[in-house]
C-alpha cells in the first residue's frame, strides 16, 4: 500500500538549493539543470522550491562558512523525512579553494565540508559541477525517497 507522500514523490521531486559560501558556479549549473532547454529536468517533474517544508532533496553548494552553518542546520531540520542531501561541487565536498591550505590549522571561517555538518547521501564532484553529474546525483538519491513509507 502506497502512502500519499510516496505517491506524490513518485510523481514529482522538489529540490531545495542552499548556497553556503563560494563563487556560485555550482548554483548556476544546478539552476541550468532545471531552467535551460538543454537539460530541462522539469519535464521529468523535478522542480526547485525555496520552502524547506516542500523539499524532498536538499542540494548544498559551497564550503559551509561559519556564518552559514546554523541556517543550513535549520533548513535541514525543517525538511520532512524521508529526505536526501546532495553535496554539489568541490567546495561542498572538501572546501575547494576556500579550505585551509596548511591542513593542520583549523580555519576560523570554514566549518565544512557539508558532510561534517549534516548527513550527505550523494556527492557530486567538480568545480563547477557538470549538469549531467548533478542530475545523476539526484537520481542516485531517489531510492531513499521512493522506498521509504
Amino acid at each position: 500500500k502506497m502512502s500519499l507522500k510516496s505517491f506524490s514523490r513518485s510523481k514529482a521531486i522538489h529540490l531545495m538549493l542552499v548556497y553556503t559560501g563560494g563563487c556560485n558556479g555550482c548554483d548556476i549549473e544546478i539552476v541550468n539543470c532545471v531552467l535551460s532547454p538543454r537539460f530541462d529536468v522539469e519535464q521529468y517533474n523535478v522542480f526547485l522550491t525555496w520552502n524547506p517544508r516542500e523539499a524532498d532533496v536538499l542540494v548544498v553548494t559551497g564550503p559551509v562558512t561559519h556564518h552559514n552553518r546554523k541556517p543550513l542546520e535549520e533548513i535541514y531540520a525543517a525538511i520532512p523525512e524521508p529526505k536526501a542531501v546532495i553535496a554539489a561541487g568541490s567546495c561542498a565536498l572538501m572546501g575547494g579553494v576556500y579550505k585551509n591550505i596548511h591542513g593542520d590549522i583549523p580555519s576560523e571561517e570554514i566549518d565544512g565540508p557539508v558532510e561534517n555538518i549534516i548527513p550527505v547521501d550523494a556527492k557530486v564532484p567538480g568545480c563547477a559541477c557538470r549538469p549531467q553529474d548533478i542530475i545523476a546525483g539526484v537520481v542516485s538519491a531517489l531510492p531513499k525517497l521512493l522506498n521509504a513509507d
